[in-house]
C-alpha cells in the first residue's frame, strides 16, 4: 500500500498539464502494480481479506485517476460542441435571412402582378373616355384612336425558384448579395420613377421646376439614407441576437453543469441517508421529525407571493414524495422486526420444551446412576485418575465455544435455535455412548451432566434477558409505529394544508383571468367609443369638405372660360420649354456619364486585384438587362410625353375653334350688350351680396366646425387621460413583460439550438441504423459461422467426451497414486520412528546381551531379521512411488491444463449464447415496442417543427417588413408537408426491413436455444458421470486408508491425533477464508448482474428516445451531411468500444466461473490432502482472477457513468423539448387571442369603410345639383365674363368629380377579398364614365355659349390683349403655387397609402396566422392524447416486465437454495468420509491395544475420538447453517435494492411529473400576461390608426383623383420593370404606329380649324397658316431630336447603373475582404497559441518520460530479495519457481536450474549475475574497470549487476506509429531532452547516438508491463501477456551506463 501511494505521489507532484499528470500516474500505477504482484507471490499466501482491501483501494485509487482523465476529455469534448453550436448557428441565421429576402421577393411579384392587373383596368377605362371625348368634339367623320398600346397586357409568369433549399453555403451568400442588390436598384428605380413622372406631370405648366426637382433630388437622397440606417439597425439588432444568444448558451452550460453537481450531491446524500437506514431503524424517525419541522416552516412561509408559493408547494411536494418514501422503509424495516418477533417467541416456546425434555431426560439418567454407582466403583476410580484430566480440558473448550456461540446468537436473535440444536446433538451423542458402553462412561456422564445443569441455569437466564430484551424490542417497534402513524398523520394534514393552498392559488388565479376579461371588455367600450368619436369628426370633416368643395366648384366654373383661352398660346411655349429642358437635361446625364465612367475605369483598376470576377460579371449583366429595362421604361415616358403633346395640341385647336364661336358670339352681343348692361350691373350687384353673405355663413360654419373640433379634442384628451390613468397599474406589468419576452426570445434561441442538436443526433442514429443493418448483416453470417462452429464443437465435444473419459480414468489413478504416496509418506515417518525405536531397543538389548549370557531368544532375533527386510523393501518401495510420483505430477498438471481449456471453452460458449440470447430478445421487444410508437410521434414532430419553423418565419417578416404575401406561406407548407410525407415514407421502409432482421434473428435465437439446452444435458450428463466415479474414488481411498492403518503401529496414534486436530482447525479456517472469499465474489457477481441489468434499461430506453427522433433528423440530415462525416465516426467508435466493454465482460464472467470451481475443487482437495497449504498455480490463478475482476470492475464503472451521463443528457433534452412545446401553445394562444381582437377591429374599420362609402355618394349626389344650379348662374353671367377680372383659373370640374369618387380607389386590400373589390372597383368606374360623359356634356354646353359670346367679344378682345397677359401671368404664378401644392398632397396621400395598404396586409396574414395557430392548438391537443395513450401503455408493459423480473428472481433464489443445498450435502458426505477415516483408526488401535491387554487406553482414545467426532459434527452443521442464513440475507439485501431501485425511478416519474405541471402552470402565467401586453399594444396601435385615419380622411378629401393618377403611374412604372423587357419593342412599334396616326387626325383637324377660321377671319389667315407649317416643322425636328436625346439618355443611364453598381459590388468585395482578412489573422493566431499549447505538452511530456523512466523501487527490489531467504529451505523451489514464472522463465530451463542448485548459493548467484549457462537470453556484462572482481565484491553489488544485466531487453523496442513520433522531433536524435534529477543522474554524460542504453531493471520496454485489457483466450500470469492496443508503448529513453543504474542502484544500497 505504501509502496502504491508513494508511486501515485511521486507521480501526481511532478504533473506539469492535465495530460502530463494522466501519463505520470498511468506509469506510476503500473509501475507499482508489478511490485505488488511480486510482493504477493511471498507476502499474500495466506490471507485473502488483505488481498481484497489492497484491490479495493488500487481500484477507488485508478477510479479518481480515471475520473480526472474522463473530466478533462468532457471539457474538450464541451468546447467543441460549443464551437459546432456557434458554426451551425451562424449558418441558420444565414440560411433565414436568405429565405425573409425570398419571401418578401415573391411578396412584391405578387404585388406587382395585382397593381398591373389595376392598371390595366384603369387605362382601357380611360381610353374609352379619351375615345368618347373626341368622337364628341370632332364628330362622326374623325376616326377614334387605337388603344392597343395600353390594352395588351401580357401574361408573366413568376418562377420563383426558391422552392428547394438544397443550395450551397456560397450560393446562398452571394443570393443574399444579389437580393440586397435589387432592393437597392428597385428603390433607385422607384425613385427615378416618381422623378420622369413628375417632370411629365410639369411639363404641361409654364415655369422653372428647377427648385422643385433639388426638392425631390434631396428627397430621395434622404429616403436612401433612411433605408440605409434601417439596415444598418437591422444588422446590429442581429448581432446583438448572436451575442445574447452565445452569452445564454455559457449561462446554459454553466447551469447543467451546476446541477449535475448537485445532482451528485443529493445522490450522495441519499446514499447516505440509506447507510444510515440500514445502520438504525430508530434513527429515520428522527430525520423524518426534523423534516416535518422543515416542512412546518415552509408552509408557514408560502404566505410571500405567488411565485414563491408555487416553487414552495412543490419543494414541499418533493419532499413529502421522500417522506412517503423513508416511511414505507420504516413499514418494512418494522415488518421485518415483527416477522423477527414472532421467530423468537416461536424460538422461546421450543426452547422450553428442550428444556423439559432435558429435565425428564435427566432424571432418568440420574437413575441409571444411582443403580450402576454400586456395581463399578472400582472401575470409576480407575479411570477417574486416568480420564479427568484430559476431559477437563475437551469439556472446558466445548464450554468456551458454547459460551462465544450463545454470545453470537444472542446478538443476531437466532441463536438460541442453534445452541440447543448443539445442546441436543450432544445429548443425543451421550445418550447413544452410554447405551453402547456405560460401564466405562458414568463417571464422565456425571461430571458431564452437572456441567451441562450449570449450561442450562446460564441458558435460561440468558433467556430470560434475551425476553426482557424483546419485550423492550416490542416495546420500541410500538413506539416507532405510533411515531410513524403520527409522522402520516401530520403529513395527511399538511397534504390538506398544500391542497387548500393550491386551491387558493387557483381562485386567484381565476379571480386575475376574470379582472383580465373585465379589463379587455372595458377596452372594447373605450374602442367602440373612439370609434363613435372618429365617425363625428368624419363627419363634421366631409361638411367642410362640401363647403370648400361648393366654393371651388364656383370658383372653377369661372376660371374654366378663360384657361381655354389661353390654352392656345401656351401650347407653343410649353414644347419650346421643354425641349431645352431636355437638351439641359441630356447635358447634364453625358456630364454624370463621363464622371461615372472615369469612376468605373478607377474601381476597375481597383478591382483587377480581386479574384471575384465571375461574381462581377454576373451582377454587371444584371445590371445590364436592369439599364434596359430603364430604357424601354425612358421610351415609354417619352412617348407618353408625345401623347400629352398631341393632346395638348387637339386642345388647341378646339380652343381655336371655340375662340372664333366666341368672337362670333361677341359680335352678336355688342349689340345686345347696351341693352342688358343696366339688367347685369343690377345682378353684379344683386351677386355681390349673395356673394358676401355666403362668405359671412361660410366664416361662421367655419368658426363652428372649429369649436366642435376643439370641443372633441377636449374629449379625446380627457378619455386619453382617464386611460393613462388606468393604465399606469398596467405599466409596471408592462415592463415585467417586455423583460419575459425578452426571456422568451432567448428560450426561442435555446429551442433552435435544440434543433440543431436534434439534427446531429438524428445523423448520429441514421448512423446507428445503417451500423446497425450492416451489424444484422454481420450477426446473420456469425450465426451461420457459428453453426457451422457449432457443428465442428458437437464432433469435438464427442472427441472430448471421450478424451475426459480417458482423463477421468487417468485421474482416478492419480488420485489413487497422489493418496497411496502421501499415505506412503506418511508411513515413512512412521516407520522411521519405528526404526529409531527399534534402534534404541537394538542398543539396549546389545548391552543386555554384553551384560547378561550370550543366549537369544528365537522370537527376537527374527523380529529384527524381519523389521530389516521390511526396512530394506520400505526403501525401495519409496524409491519406487518418488519417480512415480514425479511422473504423475506432471502427467496431472498436464491434464489439468487440458481441462481448464475445455472447461474455459464450453463455458465461453454457453456464455456467448445466452448473452446472445438476452440481447437479441431486448431488442426485439424494445424495437417492435418503440417503431410503433415513434412513426407517431415523428409525424407530430414534424408537423408542431414545420409550424414552429412558418411561425417564426412570419414573425420575422412582420418585423423587418410590413407586407409580406400569404399565398407563398401556403406553398410553402405544402412543400414541406410533402416533403416530410417522402420522408415519412422512407422511414417506414426502414423499419419494415428492422422488422424483417428482427423475425431472422428470433428464428436463430430459438436454433441456438436448442441447441444451447442439448449441449447442458451433455454436460449435466458428464457431471453426474463425474459424481459417481468421485464416489468410487473415495471407497477407494477408504478402503486404502484402513490397509495403511493396519500397517501402522499403536505407539504414534496419539501424536497422529494431535496433529489431525491441529489440520482440522487449520482446515476449519481455510474453510471459513475460502467461504467468506466465496460469498464477497457471489455478492460482487450479484450486484454487478443487478447494475448490468439496470444500465441495459437505461440504454433501451435511450435507444427508443433516439428512435423517436430519427424520423425527423432525416430531413435535417440533407443540410449538414458534410459536418455529419465526423459525429458518424465517432459514433461508430463509440458502438465499437461498447461491443469491445461486453466481450470483455462476457470473458469476465466465463474466467470468474472458473475461478469458482477451481475454489471449490481445490477446498475439497485441500479436504482430503493432509498435508497443508496451497499450492503456486492456485495462487497464481487467484491473482489473475483478482486481476481480472479489478479490470472489469473498472470497464463496468465506465460503461455505467457513460450511460448515466447519456441519460442525464437524454433527459436535459426531453425536458428543453417539453418547455419548448409547452412555450409554442402559449404563443399559439396568445396569437389566437390577438387575431381574433384584429379581426374585431377590421370588420369596425370595414364598417366605417362602407359608411365613409355611402357618405361620397350623398355628397356626390349634391354635387351634381351644385353643378346643375351653377349652369343656371353660367345663363345670367354670361355678359360678365369680359369683366371678371380676379377670377384664378384652376382645374375642371371633371377633376373635382374624380377627385370626390377617387376615393372609392383605394380600399384596403386584402387578399382573400381580392375578386370583390375589383367587381366593386369596376362599378365604381363605370359610375364614373358617366359622370365624365356628363361633364363632357355640360363642356360642350358651354363651349357653345362661349364662341357665341367670343364672336361678339373678339374686337374688345385685341385692345384688352395687353392687360391680359399681364394678368394671365399672375396667374400662371398662382396657378404654378397651386400646383406645388397638389403635388405636396399628393406624396401625402401616397405615404398615405402605402400606410393603408401596409395594414391591410398586415391584417391578412394575422388572420392567417390565426388560423394556422388554431389547427396548430388542435394538432397538439391530439399529439397529447396520443402520448398519454403511450403512456399508459409503457406503464402496464412495464408492470408486466417488473412482474416477470420478480419472478425470475424467485427462481433464482430457489436455485441458489437448492445449489446451497447440494453443497451442504457434498461436505457432510466429506465430513463422514474423514470420521469413517478416524473411526478405522480408532478401532485399528482398539484390536492392538486389545492384543496387548491395554482396555483402558483402548476406552480413553475411543471417547476422545467420539467426542472430536462429535465437535466436527457440531462445528460443520453450525457452519453450514450460517452460511444459510449468510445466504438468505444476500438474497433479501438484493431483494431490497432492487426494490429502493424501484422506488427511485417511481420517485424520478413523479418528480417529472411535478416540473411538467409546474412548466404549465408557469406557461398558463407568461400567456395570460403576454395577452394583457398585446391588448395594451392593440390599444396604442389602434389609437394610432385612428389619429392616422383621421388625417388621411381629412388629406384624402382634397386630393384623391392625383394620388389614384400617380398610383397608376406606379404601376405602369413597376409593371415595365419587372415583366414587359422582352416585348417593349413590340409595344414602341405599335405606339409609335398609333402616335403617327394621331398626327395625321390632328393635322386634319387643324386643317378644318383653318378653313373655319378662313371663313370668319380671312385677315389673320396667313398668320395662322404659317405658324401651322412652322409648328409642324418644329414638331417634326422635335421629334428627331427627342429620339436621339431619349437614345442618349438611354445609354447614358445604362453606363450610370453600370458605374453604381460597379462601385456597390467594389464596396461589398472590400468589406467581405476586410471581414475575412480579420478571421484569417484571428485564425492565426489561434493557431499560433494551439502550437505553443502543443509544445507546452510535448515539453511536458518529455519531462515526465525523462523523470518516470530512470526510476527503480527500493521495496521490491528488497521484497524479492527478502522474500526468497525468508522461505524455509524445502519451500525455496516452489518460491524461484514462482520468480522464474513472473520473469517468464521456461519449465525446463526452471528444471535445469534448480537441478544445478545443488552447487551452492555462489552458483545461483553466479547465474543470477550472467556467470551460469542457464541464462542465454541474458547478454553477459563485460567487466568495466571500474568494476571489482566478483568474488572480491558483496552479495548485495552482485546482485544489482545482475539486475543490470537481466533489465537489458534481448530485442529491440518496439516504435511508435507515426502520428505519435511526430511531435517528439529531437527525441530520437540521442539528447536526453530534459535534465533528469540528481538522484538519478548525477554525472550523466551524453550518451552517443548510435549506441543502446543500459535501462533500468523495472522500466523495460512497456510490452513486458500490465495490459490494461486482458484478452479473454489467454492464460497465463499478467505479466507474461502482451500489451494491448489501447495504450502507446514508449521507448526507454538514453541514460548513460555509468550513471543510469549503477548509481540508482547504489542510492538504493544506501538507503
Amino acid at each position: 500500500m505504501a509502496s502504491w501511494l508513494g508511486g501515485l505521489g511521486s507521480g501526481l507532484g511532478q504533473s506539469l498539464g492535465q495530460v502530463g499528470d494522466s501519463l505520470s500516474s498511468l506509469t506510476g500505477q503500473i509501475s507499482s502494480f508489478t511490485k505488488d504482484i511480486l510482493l504477493e507471490g511471498a507476502e499474500e499466501v495466506g490471507d485473502a481479506a488483505t488481498e481484497l482491501h489492497m484491490s479495493n483501494s488500487r481500484l477507488r485509487e485508478i477510479e479518481s485517476i480515471n475520473a480526472a482523465q474522463k473530466f478533462e476529455n468532457d471539457r474538450l469534448k464541451k468546447v467543441c460542441s460549443d464551437l459546432e453550436e456557434k458554426h451551425e448557428a451562424a449558418e441558420l441565421q444565414i440560411k433565414q435571412l436568405s429565405i425573409e429576402y425570398r419571401n418578401q421577393l415573391q411578396q412584391k411579384e405578387v404585388e406587382i402582378s395585382h397593381l398591373k392587373a389595376r392598371q390595366n383596368a384603369l387605362q382601357e377605362q380611360l381610353q374609352k373616355v379619351q375615345t368618347a371625348a373626341q368622337t364628341a368634339q370632332l364628330g362622326a367623320g374623325v376616326l377614334p384612336a387605337a388603344t392597343s398600346s395600353a390594352s395588351y397586357v401580357p401574361e408573366v409568369r413568376h418562377s420563383s425558384g426558391f422552392e428547394g433549399d438544397d443550395m450551397d453555403f456560397g450560393d446562398i451568400i452571394w443570393s443574399q448579395q444579389e437580393i440586397n442588390r435589387l432592393s437597392n436598384e428597385v428603390s433607385r428605380l422607384e425613385s427615378e420613377v416618381d422623378h420622369w413622372k413628375q417632370i411629365a406631370v410639369s411639363s404641361k405648366v409654364q415655369g422653372t421646376h428647377d427648385a422643385e426637382q433639388s426638392e425631390i433630388c434631396k428627397l430621395q437622397n434622404v429616403v436612401k439614407e433612411l433605408k440605409q440606417s434601417l439596415s444598418q439597425e437591422i444588422d446590429e439588432h442581429q448581432h446583438e441576437l448572436s451575442v445574447l444568444q452565445d452569452a445564454h448558451r455559457q449561462k446554459l452550460v454553466e447551469i447543467s453543469r451546476r446541477h449535475r453537481e448537485e445532482l451528485r450531491e443529493y445522490e450522495e446524500r441519499i446514499e447516505e441517508l440509506e447507510n444510515r437506514l440500514q445502520q438504525d431503524g430508530v434513527s429515520t424517525d428522527a430525520v423524518d421529525d426534523s423534516k416535518v419541522t422543515e416542512q412546518k416552516k415552509k408552509t408557514e412561509s408560502l404566505g410571500g407571493g405567488q411565485v414563491e408559493e408555487l416553487q414552495v408547494v412543490k419543494d414541499l411536494e418533493d419532499e413529502i414524495r421522500k417522506l412517503n418514501h423513508k416511511l414505507s422503509a420504516a413499514k418494512a424495516e418494522n415488518k421485518n422486526l415483527l416477522k423477527e418477533q414472532e421467530f423468537a417467541k416461536l424460538e422461546k416456546i421450543q426452547i422450553a420444551q428442550d428444556y423439559e425434555k432435558l429435565k425428564s431426560d435427566f432424571n432418568v439418567l440420574q437413575r441409571s446412576v444411582t443403580e450402576q454407582d454400586a456395581l463399578q466403583k472400582e472401575e470409576k476410580q480407575l479411570q477417574s485418575k486416568t480420564s479427568l484430566p484430559e476431559d477437563v480440558v475437551s469439556l472446558q473448550q466445548a464450554l468456551l465455544e458454547a459460551e462465544n456461540e450463545i454470545a453470537r446468537l444472542s446478538n443476531l436473535n437466532q441463536g438460541l435455535e442453534k445452541e440447543l440444536t448443539s445442546a441436543q446433538h450432544k445429548h443425543e451423542n451421550i445418550i447413544s455412548s452410554n447405551t453402547e458402553d456405560q460401564n466405562s462412561e458414568i463417571n464422565q456422564l456425571r461430571q458431564d451432566l452437572e456441567r451441562k445443569e450449570q449450561e442450562l441455569d446460564e441458558s435460561v437466564a440468558e433467556r430470560e434477558t434475551l425476553i426482557a430484551e424483546l419485550e423492550e424490542l416490542d416495546k420500541q417497534n410500538q413506539e416507532a409505529t405510533q411515531h410513524m402513524i403520527t409522522l402520516k398523520e401530520q403529513l395527511s394534514k399538511q397534504h390538506a394544508e398544500t391542497d387548500s393552498i393550491i386551491k387558493q392559488l387557483k381562485l386567484d388565479i381565476d379571480c386575475e383571468r376574470k379582472k383580465v376579461s373585465e379589463l379587455e371588455t372595458e377596452k372594447m367600450k373605450t374602442i367602440k367609443e373612439l370609434d363613435s368619436q372618429k365617425e363625428k369628426l368624419s363627419h363634421c370633416s366631409y361638411a367642410l369638405n362640401d363647403l370648400h368643395v361648393t366654393k371651388q366648384q364656383l370658383q372653377d366654373n369661372i376660371k374654366d372660360l378663360q384657361e381655354q383661352l389661353r390654352q392656345a398660346q401656351d401650347c407653343n411655349s410649353h414644347s419650346k420649354k421643354e425641349i431645352g429642358d431636355l437638351q439641359q437635361r441630356l447635358k447634364e446625364r453625358e456630364e454624370e456619364l463621363h464622371v461615372s465612367l472615369s469612376k468605373l475605369t478607377e474601381k476597375s483598376n481597383e478591382e483587377s486585384s480581386y479574384t471575384c470576377q465571375d461574381l462581377i460579371l454576373k451582377e454587371r449583366e444584371a445590371e445590364i438587362a436592369k439599364l434596359q429595362n430603364d430604357v424601354s421604361k425612358n421610351k415609354q415616358i417619352n412617348e407618353d410625353l408625345q401623347k400629352s403633346l398631341s393632346d395638348l395640341r387637339t386642345e388647341n385647336g378646339k380652343l381655336i375653334a371655340a375662340i372664333e364661336e366666341l368672337k362670333q358670339e361677341l359680335r352678336d352681343a355688342i349689340s345686345e350688350k347696351k341693352k342688358v348692361y343696366l339688367e347685369k350691373d343690377t345682378l353684379v350687384e344683386a351677386l355681390k351680396m349673395e356673394k358676401r353673405q355666403l362668405e359671412s355663413e361660410l366664416n361662421e360654419t367655419e368658426k363652428r366646425l372649429l369649436e366642435q373640433a376643439h370641443k372633441y379634442k377636449q374629449t379625446i384628451e380627457e378619455l386619453s387621460n382617464t386611460r393613462s390613468m388606468d393604465t399606469t397599474a398596467l405599466q409596471l406589468e408592462h415592463e415585467r413583460l417586455v423583460k419575459l419576452h425578452q426571456e422568451k426570445d432567448f428560450k426561442l434561441a435555446e429551442l433552435k439550438k435544440t434543433i440543431e442538436q436534434m439534427e446531429a443526433d438524428h445523423q448520429e442514429t441514421k448512423e446507428m441504423l445503417t451500423t446497425s443493418l450492416g451489424g444484422q448483416k454481420q450477426l446473420t453470417d456469425l450465426i451461420k459461422e457459428k453453426e457451422v462452429f457449432i457443428e465442428k464443437y458437437k464432433n469435438q465435444a464427442l472427441q472430448v467426451k471421450q478424451e475426459l473419459e480417458e482423463y477421468m480414468k487417468i485421474s482416478k489413478k492419480q488420485d489413487v497414486l497422489k493418496q497411496s504416496m502421501e499415505e506412503k509418506d506418511r508411513s515413512l515417518a512412521v516407520m522411521k520412528e519405528e526404526n529409531n525405536h527399534l534402534k534404541e531397543e537394538i542398543e539396549r538389548l546389545k548391552d543386555q546381551q554384553s551384560r547378561s549370557t550370550p543366549v537369544v531368544e528365537p522370537k527376537t532375533l527374527d523380529i529384527i531379521i524381519e523389521l530389516e527386510s521390511e526396512v530394506t523393501q520400505l526403501k525401495v518401495i519409496k524409491n519406487n512411488l518418488e519417480e512415480e510420483i514425479k511422473v504423475h505430477k506432471k502427467t496431472i498438471e498436464d491434464q489439468n491444463q487440458a481441462t481448464v481449456k475445455l472447461q474455459q471453452s464450453l463455458q465461453e460458449q454457453r456464455k456467448e449464447i445466452d448473452e446472445s440470447k438476452l440481447q437479441c430478445e431486448q431488442m426485439n421487444v424494445t424495437h417492435e415496442r418503440l417503431f410503433l410508437e415513434k412513426d407517431e410521434e415523428i409525424k407530430n414532430l414534424q408537423k408542431t417543427i414545420e409550424q414552429i419553423k412558418t411561425q417564426l418565419h412570419k414573425e420575422r417578416q412582420i418585423i423587418q417588413t410590413y407586407s409580406s404575401d400569404l399565398f407563398q406561406e401556403t406553398k410553402v407548407q405544402t412543400l414541406n408537408g410533402e416533403n416530410g410525407n417522402e420522408k415519412h415514407d422512407l422511414s417506414k421502409a426502414e423499419i419494415e426491413r428492422l422488422v424483417k432482421g428482427i423475425k431472422e434473428r428470433e428464428m436463430e435465437i430459438k436454433l441456438l436455444n436448442e441447441k444451447n439446452v442439448s449441449l447442458s444435458q451433455q454436460i449435466d450428463q458428464l457431471s453426474k458421470d463425474e459424481v459417481g466415479k468421485l464416489t468410487r474414488i473415495i471407497q477407494e481411498k477408504d478402503l486404502e486408508i484402513q490397509a495403511l492403518n493396519a500397517r501402522v503401529s499403536s505407539a504414534s496414534y496419539r501424536q497422529d491425533v494431535l496433529s489431525l486436530q491441529q489440520q482440522l482447525q487449520a482446515y476449519v479456517l481455510e474453510r471459513e477464508q475460502v467461504l467468506a472469499v466465496l460469498s464477497e465474489k457471489t455478492r460482487e457477481n450479484s450486484q454487478l448482474k443487478t447494475e448490468y441489468r439496470n444500465i441495459m434499461d437505461m440504454v433501451a430506453a435511450k435507444e427508443a428516445a433516439l428512435v423517436r427522433l430519427q424520423e425527423e433528423n432525416r430531413r435535417l440530415s440533407n443540410r449538414s451531411e458534410n459536418s455529419s462525416q465526423d459525429m458518424s465516426r465517432e459514433t461508430i467508435q463509440n458502438l465499437s468500444r461498447i461491443i469491445r466493454e461486453k466481450d470483455i465482460e462476457i470473458d469476465a464472467l466465463s474466467q470468474k466461473c472458473q475461478t469458482l470451481l477451481t475454489v471449490l475443487q481445490t477446498s475439497s482437495t485441500g479436504a482430503d490432502n493432509g498435508a497443508g497449504g496451497v499450492n503456486s498455480n492456485q495462487f497464481e490463478e487467484l491473482l489473475q482472477e483478482r486481476d481480472k475482476l479489478k479490470q472489469q470492475v473498472k470497464k463496468m464503472e465506465e460503461w455505467k457513468q457513460q450511460v448515466i451521463t447519456t441519460v442525464q443528457n437524454m433527459q436535459h433534452e426531453s425536458a428543453h423539448l417539453q418547455e419548448e412545446l409547452h412555450k409554442l401553445q402559449a404563443q399559439i394562444s396568445v396569437e389566437s387571442d390577438s387575431t381574433s381582437r384584429l379581426q374585431v377591429d377590421y370588420n369596425g374599420l370595414i364598417q366605417s369603410y362602407e359608411q365613409n362609402e355611402k357618405k361620397l355618394k350623398s355628397f356626390s349626389q349634391e354635387l351634381a345639383q351644385v353643378q346643375h344650379s351653377i349652369g343656371q348662374l353660367y345663363n345670367t353671367k354670361d355678359l360678365l365674363l369680359s369683366k371678371l377680372d380676379l377670377v384664378t383659373p384652376s382645374m375642371a370640374t371633371a377633376a373635382t368629380v374624380s377627385q370626390l369618387s377617387g376615393v372609392q380607389c383605394s380600399p384596403p386590400e386584402v387578399l382573400s377579398e381580392e375578386c370583390k373589390l375589383l367587381q366593386n372597383e369596376l362599378e365604381q368606374l363605370k359610375k364614373r364614365l358617366q359622370e365624365k360623359d356628363s361633364t363632357i356634356r355640360i363642356l360642350q354646353e358651354n363651349n357653345q355659349r362661349l364662341s357665341d359670346s367670343v364672336a361678339t367679344a373678339s374686337e374688345i378682345e385685341r385692345k384688352s390683349q395687353e392687360g391680359t397677359e399681364s394678368e394671365m401671368r399672375q396667374i400662371k404664378e398662382k396657378h404654378d403655387v397651386l400646383q406645388k401644392s397638389l403635388r405636396e398632397k399628393d406624396i401625402l396621400i401616397k405615404s398615405k397609402s402605402d400606410q393603408l395598404l401596409s395594414v391591410s396586409e398586415n391584417l391578412s396574414n394575422k388572420e392567417n396566422e390565426n388560423e394556422l395557430l388554431k389547427q396548430a392548438v388542435t394538432n397538439l391537443k391530439e399529439r397529447n392524447l396520443i402520448l398519454e395513450m403511450d403512456i399508459r401503455k409503457l406503464k402496464e408493459e412495464n408492470e408486466t416486465i417488473v412482474a416477470r423480473c420478480r419472478e425470475k428472481e424467485t427462481e433464482f433464489r430457489a436455485l441458489q437454495e437448492t445449489n446451497m443445498q447440494f453443497s451442504m450435502m457434498l461436505k457432510e458426505k466429506e465430513f463422514e468420509s474423514h470420521s469413517m477415516k478416524e473411526k478405522a483408526l480408532a478401532f485399528e488401535k482398539l484390536l492392538k491395544d486389545k492384543e496387548q491387554g491395554k482396555t483402558g487406553e483402548l476406552n480413553q482414545l475411543l471417547n476422545e475420538v467420539k467426542s472430536m467426532q462429535e465437535k466436527a459434527v457440531t462445528f460443520q452443521q453450525e457452519r453450514d447453517q450460517v452460511m444459510v442464513a449468510l445466504k438468505q440475507k444476500q438474497m433479501e439485501s438484493s431483494a431490497l435494492q432492487s426494490e429502493v431501485q424501484h422506488l427511485h425511478e417511481k420517485e424520478q416519474r413523479l418528480n417529472q411529473e411535478l416540473e411538467r405541471l409546474r412548466n404549465h402552470l408557469l406557461e398558463m402565467e407568461d400567456s395570460y400576461t403576454r395577452e394583457a401586453l398585446a391588448a395594451e399594444d392593440r390599444e396604442v396601435k389602434l389609437r394610432k390608426k385612428v389619429l392616422i385615419l383621421e388625417e388621411k380622411l381629412a388629406s384624402s378629401s382634397t386630393a384623391v383623383e392625383n394620388a389614384s393618377h400617380q398610383a397608376s403611374l406606379q404601376v405602369e412604372s413597376l409593371q415595365e420593370q419587372l415583366n414587359l423587357v422582352s416585348k417593349q419593342r413590340d409595344e414602341t412599334v405599335l405606339q409609335l404606329t398609333i402616335s403617327q396616326d394621331q398626327v395625321k387626325q390632328y393635322a386634319l383637324s387643324l386643317a378644318n380649324l383653318q378653313m373655319v377660321l378662313e371663313q370668319f377671319q380671312q385677315e389673320e389667315k396667313a398668320m395662322y397658316s404659317a405658324e401651322l407649317e412652322r409648328h409642324q416643322k418644329q414638331s417634326a425636328e422635335w421629334k428627331k431630336k427627342a429620339e436621339n436625346l431619349e437614345e442618349k439618355v438611354a445609354s447614358l443611364q445604362m453606363s450610370l447603373e453600370e458605374a453604381n453598381a460597379a462601385l456597390d459590388a467594389a464596396s461589398r468585395l472590400t468589406e467581405q475582404l476586410d471581414i475575412k482578412e480579420e478571421q484569417i489573422e484571428e485564425l492565426k493566431k489561434e493557431g499560433e497559441i494551439k502550437r505553443e499549447m502543443l509544445e507546452d505538452v510535448q515539453n511536458k511530456l518529455m519531462n515526465l518520460m525523462n523523470s518516470t523512466e530512470g526510476k527503480v523501487d527500493k521495496l521490491l527490489m528488497r521484497n524479492l530479495f527478502i522474500g526468497h531467504f525468508h522461505t524455509p529451505k524445502n519451500k525455496r523451489l516452489e518460491v524461484l519457481r514462482l520468480m522464474g514464472s513472473i520473469l517468464g522463465l521456461k519449465k525446463e530451463e526452471l528444471d535445469q536450474l534448480l537441478s544445478e542448485e545443488q552447487r551452492g548459493v555462489t552458483r545461483w548467484v553466479t547465474g543470477w549475475l550472467g556467470g551460469g549457462a542457464g541464462s542465454k537470453s541474458v547478454p553477459s556484462t563485460p567487466l568495466r574497470p571500474n568494476h571489482q572482481n566478483i568474488f572480491n565484491s558483496s552479495f548485495s553489488e552482485l546482485f544489482v549487476k545482475f539486475l543490470e544485466t537481466e533489465s537489458c531487453p534481448s530485442l529491440p523496442p518496439p516504435k511508435l506509429p507515426v502520428h505519435h513520433m511526430k511531435p517528439l522531433g529531437a527525441a530520437g536524435t540521442g539528447k536526453t531532452s530534459s535534465t533528469p534529477p540528481s538522484s538519478q543522474m548525477q554525472d550523466s554524460p551524453v550518451s552517443g547516438v548510435g549506441r543502446r542504453p543500459d535501462a533500468n531493471p523495472f522500466l523495460a520496454p512497456r510490452s513486458a508491463a500490465v495490459p490494461l485489457i486482458t484478452p479473454a483466450s489467454s492464460s497465463g500470469h499478467l505479466l507474461m501477456k502482451p500489451i494491448s492496443d489501447a495504450l502507446p508503448t514508449f521507448t526507454p529513453l538514453p541514460v548513460s551506463p555509468d550513471a543510469s543504474a549503477g548509481a540508482v542502484l547504489k542510492d538504493l544500497l544506501k538507503q
